[in-house]
């Protein structure tokens, strides 16, 4: 088994391609992410110069015996405290990896992706440093073959335009506040930090965020819906202010642009919170089934006092 690390998108999507053509929705976030930076850094511009981070940006491609490819991982979280993704990985993968980055002294303050191989890296993480390990929130991957649409409400749905640009980014934000209420946690005044003006106009000339109006104008709803990579879109963020719930726009916003995506060809996926059942049953009823679960692993390290 060998760890190879890039610096940089492209070459790690040239050695990781096959691993990401083969299973491209468990791929989905480390193929979307690689993607949007080469894109980005094609474009002249690279984000990660404006990350404070105590480290340099990295993917990793997982090579067996043979020399192919059978895992892959990143670090390119723009927020604290800064975790890895990884797709399944072994249990001596994990350990490696945490060992590799120990050496190097790196220290990895959260891992998440795949289970088991997110929680051993951590495990190992902790153990390494004299830390402690904290499961600090699960998820779900869903994928839906095919979709059930419900009834639209009143309203349309239409893309996002730069005019709503400051309106989606303070829905950015209040959807990961709100999305910790909602599955019973203490909400992270800093989650949704890592995303500024910028990062949500580069988005929206993407053409992946698209908003519900009600007949009076009024923005009531956002929903994401990614390019795809590999031949998968990925749904999310999905943001109904409390006043505009229980109307089924989410229900209908999510189905409708999933229709979409599949009958323009693409595979299409969305991760839940496990702690919110609430969630998993309306996308259960839009006929997304379970892929994979996965958990965000926190490494705290003890402080001498």
């Amino acid at each position: 088994m060998d760890l190879e690390f890039f610096d940089t998108p492209q070459p790690f999507l040239e050695a990781a391609g096959e691993l990401l053509r083969a299973d491209p929705v468990l791929g989905s976030v480390i193929a979307s992410v690689s993607e949007r930076t080469a894109r980005e850094i094609a474009d002249g511009h690279d984000s990660w110069a404006e990350v404070d981070a105590p480290f340099a940006r990295w993917w990793l491609a997982v090579r067996d015996d043979s020399g192919a490819v059978v895992s892959a991982a990143m670090r390119t979280a723009p927020f604290k405290p800064y975790p890895t993704f990884g797709m399944p990985m072994s249990d001596e993968a994990a350990r490696t990896l945490a060992a590799a980055l120990h050496d190097r002294g790196e220290l990895l303050g959260g891992a998440n992706g795949a289970l088991p191989g997110a929680g051993v890296l951590a495990a190992a993480t902790a153990e390494l440093v004299g830390g402690e390990l904290v499961t600090d929130k699960a998820t779900r991957l869903w994928e839906a073959t095919s979709v059930v649409v419900p009834p639209a409400p009143e309203g349309r749905l239409r893309p996002a335009t730069e005019d709503d640009a400051a309106l989606v980014l303070s829905w950015f934000t209040a959807f990961h506040a709100e999305a910790d209420e909602q599955a019973g946690r203490e909400p992270d005044p800093t989650s949704g930090e890592h995303n500024t003006l910028d990062s949500v106009l580069v988005r929206i000339r993407e053409g992946v965020e698209w908003l519900w109006e009600l007949p009076d104008g009024t923005v009531a709803h956002l929903t994401g819906a990614g390019l795809p990579s590999y031949g998968v879109a990925r749904i999310g963020p999905v943001y109904t202010p409390r006043e505009h719930r229980g109307r089924g726009i989410a229900s209908y916003a999510v189905g409708e642009l999933t229709r979409r995506g599949l009958e323009a060809g693409s595979r299409m996926c969305l991760f839940t919170d496990q702690d919110n059942p609430t969630s998993h049953k309306i996308y259960a009823g839009l006929g997304y089934e379970p892929v994979v679960d996965m958990a965000e692993h926190l490494v705290r390290v003890r402080r001498e006092p």
